[in-house]
Order: structure tokens, then C-alpha cells, then sequence
């Protein structure tokens, strides 16, 4: 469902931060062109995320973040969160282990295509 391979830089702000259960969701409206597209980024769970660092409080509606994900095959603006980096310079991951998808924060490698 995700592209995790071939990971994108998406730059926005924050419309809607979900601290929900099974996943939660950060919604951004990230610049392109004359305008804007809306994108959702989908999390692990809110027990997850907090043994990462994470709290409900953590975005606000308004933020502007930058965030690495896997985008979704279809081509549609839907993706993972790998990491992101919130308003105060903090990076965090999708959860709470080690590296990669699922577990903390992987380290930076070749930079990542901007949409």
C-alpha cells in the first residue's frame, strides 16, 4: 500500500492532528504551485507513539512540520510517516523501537524528493 522504499519530503501545516486508535493521523496542506494539496499521514498508535516520545499535545493544528514518508503506490496524497520534524527542531519517529517503520527514528541517508 505504502512506497517505503522510495521515501518523500512533504513541507506543510498541520490542518488536523487525530490522536486515535488503531492509527493516528497528521492531515497537512503542503505548497504546490499557485496552491495547495492535502495530504494525510497515517501513524501507529497512540501506545506506540508515546514510547516515542509522542503526546497528544505534540502537533497543533497550525504547526508547520516537515515529514518524511512512504507515499502511497496509487499515486493519491496518503502516506506513512518514517519521521517527522515538529515546529521546535525535534525529530520523532513512528514509534518507539529501534529504527526504521514502526520503531524510532531511522538515520538520514540520500535526501528525498520534495513534493
Amino acid at each position: 500500500m505504502f512506497d517505503i522504499q522510495n521515501p518523500v519530503t512533504l513541507t506543510g501545516v498541520v490542518t488536523v492532528f487525530e490522536w486515535t486508535n488503531p492509527h493516528s493521523y497528521i492531515e497537512i496542506d503542503v505548497a504546490e504551485g499557485s496552491g495547495s494539496k492535502h495530504w494525510t499521514i497515517e501513524l501507529g498508535s497512540t501506545s506506540i507513539l508515546q514510547r516515542g516520545g509522542w503526546k497528544f499535545s505534540t502537533i497543533k493544528k497550525g504547526d508547520k512540520i516537515t515529514a518524511v514518508v512512504g507515499p502511497l503506490r496509487s499515486g493519491e496524497p496518503g502516506s506513512l510517516l518514517v519521521r517527522v520534524t515538529l515546529p521546535d527542531g525535534r525529530v520523532l519517529g513512528n514509534g518507539g523501537g529501534a529504527t526504521g517503520i514502526g520503531g524510532g527514528v531511522p538515520p538520514p541517508s540520500a535526501p528525498t524528493p520534495q513534493r
